[in-house]
Formats: C-alpha cells, structure tokens, sequence
C-alpha cells in the first residue's frame, strides 16, 4: 500500500486574498485546491464553451494576479504564491 506525500498533506497558512475565497487556514494543498473548485462551482465561474477555463470574480483576480481568465492548469501555480 502506497505511504501518503507528507509534503502534501502538510498544513500551509493562507495569505489574506486566498482566506477570502477558501477560509482561513493552515490547510493542506489538497484542501486549498478543493475549497477553491467549490467556490468556483458555487459563483458558476467555470467557462461553458472551454472547461478548462476559470473566469475570475474580483475575488478570484487578487488571487491569480489580476488576470480574468485563468486555465485550472495555470490556477494551482498562480494558488501556490499565496501558501506558506
């Protein structure tokens, strides 16, 4: 049986702009990532015609460095400059 990443499974404190959209943390990654796609399906931010994309809310553009639209791949490096 496979051992569980600890480096991934490690709580990160989140930054002001991310706590806005996730919650407060520490949290782990894993946690970050999946809070963040329910905001994103709740707010219906999901591109309909591209899936791929996410069409940020004022929220969301603090977050990914004030860009509109973000691919979910761009998303977690964009997420990442918020943990520490």
């Amino acid at each position: 049986m496979a051992k569980a990443n600890a480096a991934f499974m490690k709580p990160l404190n989140v930054d002001a702009d991310l706590a806005a959209v996730v919650g407060n943390g520490p949290m782990p990654r894993s946690e970050v990532v999946k809070k963040l796609w329910e905001y994103i399906k709740s707010h219906n931010l999901q591109d309909a015609k591209n899936k791929r994309n996410i069409n940020a809310d004022d929220k969301l553009k603090k977050v990914f460095g004030g860009k509109s639209v973000v691919n979910m791949f761009e998303m977690t490096k964009l997420v990442a400059a918020h943990l520490s």
